[in-house]
């Protein structure tokens, strides 16, 4: 039985496989690749290579919150509702 301060792995991996389709989705555009690291101050570096990362996972979906129209877009593309990108930050965020 998981800790009461952990999140099963049956809860968290399907919130990092969307942010990672989200991060996927908003790298697609060079505008909005830049903002994203100017915005959450990771370089591209730090990017690569803490993409399996939780708190990097939230930091995109975070930047996508920040500007509703990249939100429900991003959303569309993927299929999902906006609700759920932002219920994956919530959960990574505690992860």
């Amino acid at each position: 039985m998981p800790r009461p301060d952990t999140i099963e792995p049956a809860r968290i991996e399907p919130a990092m496989a969307l942010a990672l389709q989200a991060l996927v989705w908003t790298l697609q555009s060079p505008a909005r690749a830049e903002r994203l690291l100017a915005l959450t101050g990771l370089s591209v570096e730090e990017l690569r290579g803490g993409a399996g990362e939780p708190g990097v996972l939230a930091a995109i979906l975070s930047f996508l919150e920040g500007h509703e129209a990249d939100l429900i877009d991003c959303a569309e593309a993927l299929g999902t509702r906006p609700e759920s990108l932002v219920a994956a930050r919530r959960l990574l965020e505690t992860a």
